[in-house]
């Protein structure tokens, strides 16, 4: 029997402009934007290190240095803190320093999700991964459930040993805005993808099962990416290359015990943020 590799790696694409929260991230990455006290981006990460990842790989565009300065060390900051109360709001980017190794790569050109994930190729090597879009901020809100969206997706992962992405229902109304699977329940919650369509018509959706931003790759995902002709506007889809994949190959689809806030609107940001203050920071 094939034996399983752990996922080590993570690719969190991040060069986008974030141009529905204009003019905030005119000067500033939208993953640096605070849910509360913390940036979006670090609960990506510390998901994926939960997950089991100790490696994290950002593909990023201009105007992103505030990524990699949020993951190192600052020298004058922490000197003027050192001692006092305040130093304790440093413990948990710390803690996460210590637990990953980080490492940047550019993506010249906004190519699309697909182009994207071929740009960290050279990070991943030749062994399985995952990719978080730190816009889809997932939290445990099940007590008897241990991990978050990723940690399950990794789970299946190791049982299967193939490729699985995140799902959830949309409402039929959305569901033009995600891309829609269709496949056999083979366990509770579990799919085996045979189809996928990028953002159909309500009308022409094969299930109200949307992709999130959540997915456990195989490396031989970008084979595929390479094949895959461009769509609109020249960008390379990623739900493309997982179609061709899963018409060959096994690929699963997980719909994940927890919650999604959709962090790339501002409605869902919002909620995000009431969620986690009322969580972790309102007095009881």
């Amino acid at each position: 029997m094939q034996s399983v590799k752990k996922i080590r790696k993570c690719l969190f694409p991040v060069a986008g402009y974030g141009t529905r929260f204009l003019p905030a991230t005119k000067a500033m990455p939208k993953e640096m934007l605070p849910v509360v006290n913390k940036p979006l981006i670090q609960y990506g990460v510390e998901e994926a290190i939960e997950a089991g990842v100790t490696e994290v790989g950002f593909i990023t565009g201009r105007g992103k240095r505030a990524i990699a300065d949020h993951f190192d060390t600052s020298y004058e900051l922490e000197h003027q803190i050192r001692g006092t109360s305040k130093e304790k709001h440093l413990e948990d980017i710390r803690e996460v320093m210590d637990t990953c190794n980080f490492i940047f790569m550019r993506q010249r050109e906004m190519l699309g999700l697909g182009h994207a994930i071929l740009t960290g190729q050279p990070i991943i090597g030749d062994e399985p991964f995952a990719v978080i879009l730190a816009d889809d901020l997932c939290a445990r809100t099940d007590e008897d459930v241990s991990k978050r969206a990723l940690g399950q997706l990794v789970e299946i992962y190791e049982k299967y040993n193939c490729s699985v992405i995140a799902i959830e229902e949309v409402p039929g109304d959305n569901i033009s805005s995600y891309g829609v699977i269709s496949g056999r329940e083979i366990e509770d919650g579990l799919f085996e993808v045979d189809d996928m369509v990028e953002k159909p018509k309500p009308e022409d959706a094969p299930s109200q099962l949307g992709i999130i931003g959540r997915y456990v790759l195989t490396p031989d995902i970008f084979e595929y990416i390479e094949k895959t002709a461009p769509g609109a506007n020249g960008e390379v889809q990623i739900t493309d290359a997982i179609r061709t994949l899963a018409k060959e190959k096994r690929v699963l689809a997980l719909k994940f015990k927890g919650h999604r806030f959709d962090c790339g609107s501002i409605d869902g940001f919002v909620e995000a943020t009431n969620y986690y203050y009322q969580r972790d920071h309102a007095k009881k």
